[in-house]
């Protein structure tokens, strides 16, 4: 699951991955802002996958799915982390990553957003 995560995650335009906490979570990030935290996992440990989230979204899936929870160590309203244990399908988790991507990237400003946006020969 973790590399799954991993790769999805890297899938999105100029998304990079960073380890600004240690070497013990992965930090994804587009135009210098994170939009995913993922756990490297421990034995048989669930990876935890902490993503941006709007706050009303972020009530509703929290309050249909025991795996997501309010963010860990983070701003409880905006983020939300994820218990990767396979109870959430695949396809849940990647929409979850696509609408975190999705508020970072919104977040930026113009001239970064349209950097991350346009890739060199296209």
């Amino acid at each position: 699951m973790y590399n799954k995560l991993i790769a999805y995650c890297l899938s999105h335009k100029r998304a990079v991955q960073d380890y600004p906490f240690g070497p013990d979570l992965l930090v994804m990030k587009v135009g210098g802002k994170m939009f995913a935290l993922i756990s490297v996992p421990a034995d048989q440990a669930a990876v935890r996958i902490s993503l941006k989230c709007d706050p009303v979204i972020a009530a509703n899936l929290r309050e249909q799915h025991e795996c997501v929870q309010p963010g860990y160590h983070l701003n409880k309203k905006h983020w939300n982390t994820v218990i990767a244990d396979g109870s959430l399908p695949m396809d849940d988790l990647k929409a979850m990553i696509e609408h975190s991507y999705n508020l970072v990237l919104g977040s930026l400003t113009k001239a970064t957003r349209e950097s991350v946006l346009l890739r060199i020969g296209e």
